[in-house]
């Protein structure tokens, strides 16, 4: 059908379609046309192929978009990675893994493909893929080009039958019950059964019988019907003839005996005979086969409508009895040419036997009783046939016709067949349609599959379509010819008559041969001189039923007629031709004539002529002109008639002058045509105006510009097509204009001339009447006229001179024309100007077709000619305008962008860059800055589509076209960095002095989150594009540039970062509420590009698998084929239909849920491929800047590098996919590689503090490629900080402090089964990344998995000489670490028994405290948790100490740095008070200044705030002479800033501390401060505490009692399972860990006495407190000792003879009072006493109780009444005589019988000493007694004398010396 014109021409030749191949118009066209030109314009007008101009809509080929990879994106507590690695090794195991399975962008699938960039991928190695693809996945240029206000769409040529249906119909064979002895002929036709119309002319067939079939024959033709719309009216009419029955012979009612009947011999002979020597036929049967069942069109959807998907179905049916009966329900394949070829056989029984009349009522007849049955069966075969060309490219790109596509088993259970009953009772169903069901392949051999899959065979008959006659649609083929239809002839006397028909000239001679005009039945046969009918036999009204078509000569004269014979035959075997009886000439209803005679038509004649019946008009006809070259209506024709003359330069028979004034008549008359009919003549008549216009007068074109622009109004207004461009317009200039074919000079110079006047004369303001509104509407139309006229004239002129496959040069417009066309486009502008400025809608159609007419224009002329239109444009929409005309300009920029050759234009002068998208830079930046929101939206997308047009163009694939793209667009990015819309514009006006860059880019952050994502996008895709040396022209302007680049890139990552919905957030939830967009553009996602509908409607093409399984999710599908309920859609194109309209205009959450899940996994594809293209084209860009500033070629701020630090704490702070991770590190490794210095130095503690956060953040990761990578930098930071700064305190502090702040993010802890809690996965993949950081063996492999080199940690950074790597520091900071992660991670276990186990909560708090160590501030806080947690368990002294060490941290801080009053020696004076005061710290406290920590906030004053809080606390501890020592630390202070009234205080404070101490020194009851208690641990349940002892330090008033009972409290509640229990030891004795009962947990617990500095552990004396309490002294404590009696002969208590004692010394780790309340017993000694010992002890301590008392001095005699109070207690337990037996018991045991035997000689002497000595001491302490007392004492003297002179006298019995030594 197209014949493609050579390359390098533009234009297509498209040749016509023929109507029908019979319709052979040549021989009456071949007259002289000459005289008649509007002849010759009409058939020219037909006859010339079209022209098409291919550039008109834009031409684009698109490379295919990439593909989607899934992307990972972790989480702390996820691995998909591995999950998905697992899933697909179950799939390949399974062998179930289909191509389906591929992730696409849209749901269409691609085939394995590298993304687009691979092209140049040898040039320049991407990170990841482009990110313009990954934000515009589905993009569709038809689509985007069709949002285009004032878009033109192309139309198809429209043929009469390009629409709606094609349906062939053959004639298979014709069985009667009697056999097929004779041939049979007959017609088929279209008819409408309500209308009782004929829609089409008929088809002929016969059917011989097999002996008469002549074997050359191969093809029986088939008949092509055209069909506007399926319909249950439309039927095929079936009319049978066969020859005339000879007189005697055999009749014709031996077909339609109800009983079989059986030919003779004979009788089939005579027939065959009979019909071989007889010409004429006769009517023999009829039937009616509607196309479209009614019952079925219902069922399958209601009326069926032209555009409806569904097929319509074809039925035979039963007429015989008259009810029509659907015998069958077979579905015609409704997808017009788009299956395999399929057909339908039908059976039509219900032949009705042409009896008598069957006129168009009896059709309808419902009883039809006149009509007896044909005993017979006609087989037809009906198939839709393909669409032709023009369907084809109508064919929506939707894949409306796919999806709808019938399944094969539906097909299938369709056809089978039913049988219906017939209505009457005549037996067998012989009178049902049988209905048999084929695909194309296995058509019998009867040559019919020789067409195969071919639309039509040349022999076949296209039947003319009548209502082709009647429609509104311009007549695009020539058909010119006359159907006559004889209807009845009414005679007086019967008669076997047939019809003679003939064309003749003139009635001249009645001998004279006819016209050879007519039509004839027999294929291949040429036009006839005259045809004849039917005949009908033996009638007085003969009716006939035949259609006689003739063709017209072109050129009429009223003397043409036609003459009709009637001829009366002879039924009979003569040799004698048929005799004419009568003739006459034609009206509709007609008398007869006898005879012809010359000269029968004029009226002098007629009193000769006689007539039958007596002249009354017996015969009837009906007459059909169907003709594309004579117009019925008589305003066309006088058109063209004076057309003619005009052309002919002839004047009419009335005088010259007149001529003109008719032919303004003609022309002006024409607006009066009635529509129909000016549409069928459209183009010729457009065609002749556009002639008078190029050619005629002044007056004449102005005439002919009117009239014409009156008819195309009408057009437009009065066709069914409400299209802003009118079709059956966009058809004539797109296909039929021609331009005449060169035959006559192009109208485009008249055209714009007789335009161009008219206009001006409007600018001038003369009055035009309302023609000029009415041109501005079609001002589209002469405009595409225009072009085209230039384009056939370049064309014309370039065509032969130019070699093959080079483009047709740009022509070069007459100064003249261009002038003229200059001065048009700018009053057209005006109107546009002044009409947008009313808000006229006319404005914005007439500012797009401008638009066009430089699009249209930049492919044709010289394009400097174009840019001056444009120019003019910009010039009179200059700068900031008005909304609509803002609108409009970027509607124009838009359109003229889209040009094919855009990138190619050059400048306005040749050595500029594109003019045009300078243009466009200049003015969407200036509409950013505009006020209108739609207007910067609609900016944003004309770049972001205009980019992705270039970039999806196969024509722009190479590296090169790539970067000239980027190089064209890269002046945007400077300007969004100027960020000032004034600035821009005061340079576009000349003013380059006028500089002023503001530090912020205001334009840029005015734009809305949509807007500023659409921006940078094209940034992003510009800057991958473009070259290095381009790039860093962007960074050398300034620092601050530079900076606001950098903003730019890390408002990408803001922007398109994915949040997963776990994260806590749904992606797309932005700030800008979707619930303010209404349903009509759903925002499933803000992240995603605008064109997220689009993308949606392209995945929900790809139709769900029916195979689903629960496993990939598609069980979403419907249940059953049957079952389609609306909540429960069964193809994703209805659930998104669904989704869409259920108006969830709630929330972008709302509208993902109501998605179908595929389509929302589709959905997150895009949202995680977007985002990690995103982050990796903006890590690449980071990395060329990286190196780039090696040179310090670029304007940063070296000294910080704050572009780097920004980007990657961006980086390291959004959730990344994981091939970002693994990107990432090669690009962190070389950035510390070349700028460690600075990024390590102190002004970018806050990024390496950040840094270091997300590195433990990400060593967390379950996630092992993630986690290694963490280590690694970790390790790069280390590396680092060795050669920057020669060791890691430093870093040890920022991670230390880094790691403090993630413990409060990460769960370290997580509950078991048991509601306890244990440690978490999060907490021991932090431990195992810490341990591998310093893992010297794993660090190779390490570094080589995640793509480093392997010495990448030992190599050395130039300008440095030596190696500084030491893997005993790493060790040693990473125990650090984990010391610090521990400490965290018990402190979170305690969590749920804190409140109850205060113990371990301070002892937590402690370990916290030593853990983060390194850092003061966070050593600091944990000491105040712990002071806190003392204070309010009333641990006053614990407390205190806390408070002492804050203080002491701070100090030493102070002191390291020479800040302060105090010295080492202060420090050494504190640490005396609180050991825990170590050294450790005061190097690292210098180097701990971080942002946030540090020295910054150790100062004096918070030092002494400490101070006194500690003072404070001893005090309430009692503990005074702590008290005095901190003072004396404060007084400094005090003294250097002379406060004296603070010293005034202090020294009040001092005196008052000093007489406490007095004060507790001098009681009698000496002063403790505390009681300690022993506590052992044993059982499994302790966990970390079984077998160990610790020291517990108790308030004084604690008793063991109350600890006990405390303890028990405490952890029986730990024993949750009923078979643990809790038991006490009651005793102090050794405990055998292993000797004890398994599963019971035990506690020991024993009071213990603290030991002093000076005290001898080896005496044998009983210890009594109040004898060793020195004076003043600190009481610090760090070992107790208890005594713990035993025997060694088994007996739990024996005699003072048996009874050893056991002393135990326990050495705590740390003195008390130290920071916790229980300190750990790090070593335990035993020292055991004979009984003997024991004795001398105990007899030792008394005489030492008493001699103390004796001995001590006292200061005045005020003293001695407590004095005599103790002497008297002590005396009283010496001597008094009931104790006795204390002393006179030793003796019994020791010094009488068998014991004293044992005795050794050396412990004899011992005894007995220490009782002399104990006696001596008595006597003299009575004495002294005596002298102290009063009167009232004088009886208890007496009693003691008596008491110690009957103890003598006892012990003298075992002592005689006694006596004499006393």
């Amino acid at each position: 059908m197209e014949s493609l014109s050579p390359s390098g021409h533009r234009f297509r030749r498209i040749p016509r379609q023929s109507i029908a191949t019979n319709l052979k118009l040549d021989p009456l066209l071949d007259e002289n046309l000459e005289q008649w030109p509007h002849l010759n314009e009409l058939v020219q007008c037909y006859r010339t192929d079209w022209v098409k101009d291919e550039n008109k809509y834009g031409h684009y080929e698109s490379v295919s978009p990439v593909l989607f990879q899934t992307q990972i994106f972790e989480g702390p507590d996820t691995d998909i990675e591995t999950e998905i690695q697992l899933s697909s090794a179950r799939q390949i195991r399974a062998e179930d893994t289909t191509d389906d399975d591929i992730p696409s962008t849209s749901g269409r699938q691609f085939p394995d493909a590298t993304f687009s960039d691979s092209s140049h991928s040898k040039v320049l190695k991407h990170f990841g893929q482009s990110p313009l693809p990954a934000y515009e996945p589905a993009f569709d240029w038809e689509n985007e080009r069709s949002m285009i206000f004032g878009q033109r769409t192309p139309e198809t040529p429209t043929t009469h039958y390009g629409s709606g249906l094609k349906i062939s119909v053959k004639v298979l064979s014709l069985l009667f019950q009697a056999g097929l002895v004779e041939p049979f002929y007959g017609t088929i036709c279209l008819y409408n059964r309500e209308r009782r119309e004929k829609l089409s002319e008929d088809f002929f067939f016969r059917i011989l019988p097999t002996e008469m079939q002549d074997a050359s024959i191969t093809y029986e033709p088939r008949g092509v019907f055209y069909l506007d719309a399926p319909s249950a009216s439309i039927c095929l009419l079936i009319q049978l003839e066969k020859t005339v029955t000879e007189e005697g012979g055999v009749t014709s009612s031996v077909y339609s005996h109800k009983e079989p009947v059986h030919l003779t011999e004979r009788e089939r002979q005579k027939l065959q005979v009979w019909s071989r020597i007889m010409p004429y036929r006769e009517s023999f049967a009829w039937a009616i086969v509607p196309l479209f069942d009614n019952s079925i069109t219902a069922a399958s959807g209601g009326s069926t409508s032209p555009g409806s998907p569904l097929a319509p179905s074809v039925s035979g049916s039963n007429s015989h009895e008259g009810v029509s009966e659907p015998t069958a329900k077979i579905t015609l394949d409704g997808k017009l040419g788009y299956s395999s070829r399929s057909s339908v056989i039908v059976e039509i029984s219900n032949l009705n036997k042409v009896k008598e009349s069957y006129t168009e009522e009896s059709l309808q007849d419902p009883k039809r009783k006149v009509h007896k049955p044909v005993k017979g069966v006609l087989r037809l075969e009906i198939e839709k046939l393909q669409a032709s060309h023009a369907d084809l490219e109508n064919v929506s790109e939707s894949g409306s016709v796919t999806n709808d596509s019938i399944d094969p088993a539906d097909r299938i259970a369709d056809s089978t067949f039913t049988k219906c009953p017939s209505n009457g009772s005549d037996g067998p169903q012989h009178s049902n349609s049988k209905w048999n069901f084929f695909d194309g392949k296995e058509i019998p051999k009867n040559g019919s599959n020789a067409v195969g899959y071919s639309d039509l065979n040349a022999d076949d008959f296209q039947a003319f379509d009548f209502r082709s006659t009647t429609r509104n649609e311009p007549f695009l083929q020539l058909f010119h010819c006359l159907y006559v239809y004889p209807l009845t002839v009414s005679l007086n006397r019967k008669r076997n008559l047939f019809i003679r028909i003939e064309l003749r000239k003139d009635d001249a001679d009645a001998r004279r041969q006819p016209l050879e005009a007519m039509c004839t039945r027999e294929p291949d046969v040429s036009l006839q001189k005259w045809v004849h009918t039917q005949v009908a036999v033996g009638a007085r009204a003969a009716c006939y039923h035949d259609e006689i078509k003739l063709f017209l000569p072109a050129i009429w004269t009223p003397m043409h007629h036609l003459l009709f014979t009637f001829f009366h035959i002879d039924l009979q075997t003569k040799l004698e031709a048929p005799k004419p009886v009568i003739r006459l000439r034609s009206e509709i209803s007609l008398p007869i004539m006898k005879e012809l005679v010359p000269h029968y038509l004029q009226d002098s004649g007629k009193e000769r002529l006689d007539y039958l019946e007596d002249g009354k008009n017996i015969f009837r006809l009906r007459l059909r002109l169907c003709s594309s070259l004579y117009p019925v209506n008589e305003r066309i024709r006088d058109f063209f008639l004076e057309y003619d003359r005009h052309t002919l330069r002839t004047s009419p028979p009335w005088g010259s002058e007149l001529l003109e004034v008719s032919e303004l008549e003609a022309i002006n008359s024409l607006k009066n045509v009635d529509s129909t009919a000016l549409l069928q003549f459209l183009h010729p008549i457009l065609n002749m105006l556009l002639h008078l216009i190029g050619n005629g007068g002044e007056t004449l074109q102005v005439a002919a510009f009117r009239a014409m622009v009156n008819i195309l109004t009408r057009v437009q207004h009065e066709s069914v097509d409400d299209a802003e461009r009118n079709r059956f317009l966009v058809n004539y200039v797109d296909y039929a204009f021609d331009d005449f074919g060169g035959r006559q000079p192009p109208v485009y110079p008249g055209l714009s001339t007789v335009w161009g006047s008219l206009a001006r004369s409007k600018a001038k303001g003369y009055r035009v009447g309302p023609v000029y509104d009415d041109v501005l509407a079609m001002a589209w139309f002469f405009l595409e006229l225009i072009v085209k006229s230039m384009a056939l004239e370049q064309t014309r002129l370039f065509y032969h001179s130019l070699p093959l496959g080079e483009d047709v040069p740009p022509m070069q417009l007459k100064e003249g024309v261009f002038r003229c066309i200059l001065q048009l486009y700018d009053c057209l502008l005006t109107e546009v100007h002044e009409r947008c400025k009313k808000g006229l809608s006319l404005a914005k159609r007439l500012n797009s077709s401008l638009a066009f007419f430089c699009y249209d224009l930049l492919s044709i002329i010289e394009p400097r000619q174009v840019f001056e239109l444009v120019s003019l444009y910009l010039d009179k929409f200059s700068g900031v305008c008005q909304s609509a005309l803002h609108d409009c300009k970027l509607t124009f920029l838009q359109i003229i962008c889209d040009h094919d050759l855009f990138v190619e234009m050059p400048g306005r002068d040749p050595s500029d860059r594109n003019y045009l998208s300078a243009v466009l830079i200049q003015e969407l930046f200036l509409t950013w800055d505009h006020d209108d929101l739609s207007q910067r939206a609609k900016a944003a997308r004309i770049l972001v589509v205009l980019l992705c047009k270039h970039e999806f163009d196969s024509r722009y694939q190479k590296h090169e076209d790539k970067l000239y793209i980027a190089q064209l667009y890269f002046p945007l990015i400077g300007q969004i960095l100027h960020g000032n819309g004034l600035l821009f514009h005061a340079r576009l006006c000349g003013l380059n002095g006028f500089t002023l860059i503001l530090d912020e880019m205001p334009v840029f952050y005015n734009l809305n989150a949509v807007e500023k994502r659409e921006v940078l996008i094209v940034v992003l895709h510009i800057v991958r594009n473009l070259d290095d040396a381009s790039l860093v022209k962007a960074w050398q302007q300034s620092i601050a540039r530079t900076r606001l680049f950098f903003k730019l890139l890390e408002e990408c990552l803001i922007l398109f970062e994915h949040r997963k919905p776990a994260d806590g957030m749904l992606v797309g939830c932005s700030s800008r509420s979707p619930s303010g967009d209404g349903p009509v553009s759903p925002k499933y996602s803000d992240r995603l590009s605008p064109a997220i509908n689009n993308y949606l409607a392209e995945a929900s093409r790809q139709e769900v698998r029916p195979q689903g399984t629960p496993e990939n999710g598609y069980l979403w599908q419907r249940a059953n084929s049957h079952l389609s309920s609306p909540s429960q859609p069964y193809s994703l194109r209805e659930a998104l239909a669904q989704a869409q309209s259920s108006r969830i205009g709630a929330s972008t959450q709302a509208l993902r849920e109501s998605l179908h899940p595929i389509l929302r996994q589709k959905l997150e594809l895009w949202e995680e491929n977007l985002s990690a293209a995103v982050s990796l084209q903006v890590l690449e860009i980071t990395e060329k800047f990286s190196t780039t500033a090696v040179s310090h070629g670029i304007a940063t701020d070296f000294g910080k590098h704050d572009c780097i630090t920004s980007i990657f704490m961006s980086f390291f702070s959004r959730n990344q996919p994981l091939v970002f991770w693994k990107a990432l590190f090669p690009v962190f490794n070389s950035v510390f590689n070349l700028h460690g210095a600075i990024l390590m130095s102190r002004e970018n503690d806050r990024f390496l503090k950040q840094v270091a956060f997300h590195l433990l953040r990400l060593a967390v990761f379950r996630n092992d490629n993630i986690r290694k990578r963490a280590v690694i930098g970790l390790q790069i930071l280390i590396r680092s900080s060795f050669y920057y700064f020669m060791q890691t305190a430093r870093l040890r502090v920022m991670l230390t402090i880094t790691l403090s702040e993630l413990m409060s993010d990460v769960q370290v802890t997580q509950m078991k089964s048991d509601g306890t809690l244990e440690e978490s996965g999060e907490a021991r993949r932090l431990r195992k990344s810490l341990e591998e950081m310093a893992d010297e063996a794993r660090s190779p492999n390490l570094l080589s998995e995640c793509g480093l080199p392997e010495n990448a940690l030992v190599v050395i950074p130039e300008k440095l000489s030596e190696n500084q790597w030491s893997w005993s520091e790493v060790k040693y900071l990473s125990d650090s670490l984990l010391l610090a992660l521990d400490a965290s991670l018990e402190h979170a276990l305690l969590a749920s028994v804190m409140t109850m186990d205060r113990y371990s909560a301070a002892e937590s708090f402690y370990k916290l405290a030593l853990a983060f160590a390194p850092v003061p501030d966070l050593h600091i806080m944990w000491l105040l948790h712990l002071c806190d947690a003392h204070q309010e368990m009333q641990s006053w002294a614990e407390a205190a100490q806390c408070a002492v060490a804050v203080a002491g941290v701070v100090m030493q801080a102070l002191v390291a740095r020479n800040d302060g009053v105090w010295s080492r020696d202060h420090v050494a004076a504190l640490r005396k008070i609180c050991p825990m005061v170590s050294r450790e710290i005061t190097s690292e406290a210098s180097a701990a200044e971080v942002e946030g920590y540090g020295a910054s906030k150790l100062t004096v004053d918070s030092a002494v705030k400490y101070l006194q809080l500690a003072n404070k606390l001893f005090s309430q501890a009692e503990l005074h002479h702590f008290c005095a020592s901190i003072l004396e630390l404060v007084i400094p202070v005090y003294k250097s800033r002379r406060a004296y009234g603070q010293l005034a205080k202090c020294h009040t404070l001092l005196t008052n501390i000093y007489e406490s101490i007095l004060e507790q020194e001098s009681s009698p009851i000496p002063f403790t401060d505390a009681t300690y208690y022993r506590v052992g641990f044993y059982g499994e349940k302790f966990g970390k505490l079984d077998r160990k002892e610790y020291v517990y330090r108790e308030p004084r008033d604690v008793r063991l009692g109350d600890i006990m009972e405390k303890l028990s409290h405490i952890y029986e509640c730990r024993m949750d399972d009923g078979n643990q229990t809790l038991h006490i030891i009651p005793d102090s004795r050794q405990v055998k860990a292993d000797d004890l009962q398994a599963g019971v947990c035990y506690l020991q617990i024993t009071a213990v006495d603290p030991v002093m500095e000076d005290e001898d552990l080896g005496s044998r004396r009983e210890r009594i407190f109040s004898l060793s309490t020195g004076t003043i002294r600190a009481r610090v404590f760090d070992r107790f000792l208890f005594d713990t009696p035993f025997t060694k002969n088994g007996k739990t208590q024996g005699g003072l003879e048996d009874q050893w004692k056991r002393r135990s010394v326990l050495q705590t780790e740390g003195s008390f009072p130290a920071l916790v309340n229980r300190l750990l017993v790090i070593k335990s000694e035993c020292l055991e006493f004979s009984p003997v010992e024991n004795a001398i002890g105990m007899i030792e301590t008394r005489t030492a109780a008493l001699r103390n008392e004796l001995e001590e001095p006292r200061s005045s005699e005020g003293d001695q009444l407590p004095r005599l109070q103790s002497l008297q207690r002590i005396l009283q337990g010496s001597v008094a005589v009931q104790v006795n037996s204390g002393v006179l018991s030793v003796c019994t045991a020791f010094l009488s019988g068998e014991p004293a035997t044992r005795l050794r000689s050396q412990e004899l002497q011992q005894l007995i000493a220490a009782l002399l000595e104990f006696m001596a001491v008595c006597k003299r302490a009575i004495r002294v007694h005596f002298r102290l007392i009063g009167e009232e004492d004088q009886d208890f003297h007496t009693q003691l004398v008596n008491g110690f002179q009957s103890l003598t006298a006892e012990l003298s019995h075992y002592i005689p010396a006694i006596l004499s030594e006393l």
